[in-house]
């Protein structure tokens, strides 16, 4: 059957694209044959890793001391991109010092603030004096509980100003949660909110303060920020511990600051692995390597230009907020949404790109999904002019969702579902302009990025289901987990399956057109009769059923073998019953095959999820196995896994 080709950028697109002008960079320094086409630039780009990864540091201009040199290792971790270079991260990201705008912030119930160019600067250096008065250095641990705010994206830029590590998790994570993270990397200071809203109702945090002062003893002191345009909220305070509040710091006039330039492998921040599995790992993440991978994956994947206006749903606890805050070292601006992203209205987030002319639009595939079944979207509601790329990441985008942004938001946009993750703050398959969009697929491997998918025996496979890996070495590896010694948990997280070969554990399928298809974590892909499965055609089938608000599919182990169980969320004024649970078996078997039909479908009134919106399908497989859940505090919502706990339809 042929790909079902949904969009393809017109040649005038392609001509003004900053594709098009990195290959003629490409051919000024190497004579490069100019073809406008993507597998010709892949593949130089694959083969010539040094001179790569040099031209996309001149090309996006970063600010610092380059020094031309690729060390080789043989192992695949130790190889060290541009070795003795020297470059300051925050000196990138406050890329002007103007009266344009950097950032807008809106909140759920339509609360703005704008910080223009040079209002960042300022308040940067401000906390930047503070930070040096309290003699914060190099390599100091700086913690942030904080919702997305304006003063979240200064925090940030000021602790990497100064070559400390920048560390955060988003309020929505329980006290334990906040714990369990900031506890392992014992932070010096802790910045937190006092309060943020989700969905109309008022979340006290600064109350959570004693219980975290309590059990993280590192901490010295603590800097608060009162939600804006609110009163302060009250709180009590704890012995030999140092307050401060935004406000007094930004009310000090700031010293002048020279930024220091350190390592390109220096450390930037830690972020965590979803810690459902266990404890959650502290993924080291190096400065140098994080600024490159982003500014290529910014400016040629997804064609960011000087001010245009960015934005991407996220809370400042995902990698996604990271890839974010960066867009302000391509002199673009960004927008931070703060709340419910269909408080009070479905269409939210798509009123919010209108207003602000947004030029791209960054949401999560379980978004779109959501927004298509509303059916309250037409392209006629809002004039999106500005828009020209859609990003969706998170989870696998299906045919579906890719249908629905072209009918009902605009037929005229790069739609560029990436897929990546915590692990490298970036992407390992994402979209460019010279190629076209086709339904449920993801466009390419990123430049530089050797991808592959393996099959178990570690063979490239084309076509077919296997393994995610990647097979050559990249500048946004992490640096290390922290507290790992001899990198035990850091090898056997990403080396342990595939010789000297990054195994990401995604289950996914390479196109002979080069296009990608995620189908979710292969530590949760069925296995009946011994078959491997991926859960994400069963999920697709599902989704079209309107009786259906949402689901869950997992393997549990029966009679020697894996039978599939499917969950579902019923949609209110619909009624479950036999005859539904025959439709949604007979769909999955045409469309899908007969191995997908669920042995059992059962209905459930919520379904656990991460903090970031992830439906945890290990979690679930574990309590209808009677295993034990190692780290319920990930979850969002741990109170409805005692809805699956011995389920009498799962005995037989």
């Amino acid at each position: 059957m042929k790909p079902k080709i949904l969009w393809q950028a017109s040649q005038l697109q392609k001509n003004k694209s900053n594709l098009f002008k990195y290959e003629k960079f490409l051919f000024s320094k190497f004579r490069f044959k100019i073809t406008q086409k993507y597998s010709t630039l892949l593949r130089w780009s694959i083969n010539n890793p040094k001179n790569f990864w040099n031209t996309i540091w001149d090309f996006t201009k970063i600010k610092g001391i380059k020094v031309k040199n690729y060390e080789k290792s043989k192992i695949f971790y130790k190889n060290k991109f541009f070795k003795n270079s020297k470059l300051n991260f925050a000196e990138n990201l406050l890329s002007k010092n103007d009266d344009s705008k950097a950032i807008t912030f809106i909140s759920e119930n339509g609360l703005k603030k704008i910080r223009t160019w040079k209002e960042l600067n300022i308040n940067v250096n401000k906390l930047i004096t503070f930070l040096n008065s309290i003699k914060i250095k190099k390599n100091d641990r700086i913690a942030a509980y904080l919702p997305n705010l304006i003063e979240t994206v200064e925090s940030f830029i000021a602790t990497s100003a100064l070559g400390a590590i920048w560390s955060s998790c988003s309020p929505d994570f329980g006290t334990n949660g906040v714990i369990e993270r900031f506890s392992q990397i014992n932070p010096k200071i802790l910045i937190i909110c006092d309060r943020y809203f989700y969905n109309g109702k008022e979340i006290n945090v600064i109350k959570r303060l004693p219980f975290i002062l309590k059990k993280i003893k590192s901490i010295k002191h603590i800097i608060i920020i009162n939600y804006p345009n609110r009163s302060f909220l009250k709180f009590k305070k704890t012995k030999n511990k140092k307050y401060i509040s935004w406000n007094s710091i930004m009310k000090t006039n700031p010293r002048n600051f020279k930024f220091k330039k350190f390592d390109f492998e220096h450390e930037l921040a830690i972020l965590y692995s979803s810690g459902t599995t266990g404890k959650p790992k502290c993924i080291c993440h190096r400065a140098g390597g994080v600024l490159i991978q982003h500014l290529k994956e910014h400016q040629l994947h997804n064609e960011i230009k000087e001010n245009d206006n960015v934005f991407y749903f996220t809370t400042c606890g995902w990698m996604m907020w990271n890839w974010l805050v960066t867009v302000l070292a391509s002199k673009a601006s960004i927008v931070l949404f703060e709340g419910f992203p269909m408080y009070k209205r479905y269409d939210l987030l798509i009123k919010l790109a209108y207003e602000e002319k947004i030029t791209l639009f960054g949401v999560s595939a379980k978004y779109l999904d959501a927004l298509n079944k509303s059916n309250i979207l037409n392209k006629k509601k809002y004039n999106l002019k500005n828009l020209r790329t859609i990003c969706s990441t998170g989870s696998p985008l299906s045919k579906d969702g890719f249908k629905f942004v072209y009918e009902k938001i605009k037929s005229n946009v790069h739609l560029a579902s990436i897929s990546g993750g915590t692990d490298i703050v970036s992407c390992f398959v994402l979209g460019n302009i010279y190629e076209p969009v086709i339904s449920g697929q993801i466009q390419n491997k990123g430049l530089g990025m050797d991808v592959d998918i393996f099959n178990d025996q570690g063979k490239p496979i084309k076509n077919k289901k296997g393994e995610l890996v990647c097979k050559n070495p990249f500048p946004s590896m992490p640096l290390k987990f922290w507290n790992d010694k001899n990198n035990i948990k850091f090898k056997e997280a990403y080396f342990n399956k595939f010789k000297n070969t990054w195994h990401h554990g995604d289950y996914a399928e390479l196109k002979k057109s080069g296009g990608f298809i995620i189908y979710g974590r292969s530590d949760t892909t069925l296995n009946p009769g011994g078959v491997r499965l991926g859960t994400s055609e069963i999920y697709s089938e599902v989704e079209k059923f309107k009786e259906i608000k949402e689901s869950i599919v997992v393997g549990q182990s029966w009679d020697n073998d894996i039978r599939i169980i499917l969950f579902v969320i019923m949609n209110k004024n619909y009624k479950f019953d036999k005859k539904l649970i025959k439709k949604i078996k007979f769909q999955i078997k045409i469309n899908a095959s007969p191995r997908h039909v669920p042995s059992k479908i059962i209905k459930v009134n919520d379904i656990p999820r991460t903090k970031n919106g992830k439906i945890v399908e290990l979690a679930v497989k574990n309590i209808i196995e009677g295993n034990e859940i190692k780290n319920k505090e990930a979850l969002a919502n741990p109170e409805v896994l005692n809805e699956f706990k011995n389920l009498q339809e799962l005995k037989y």
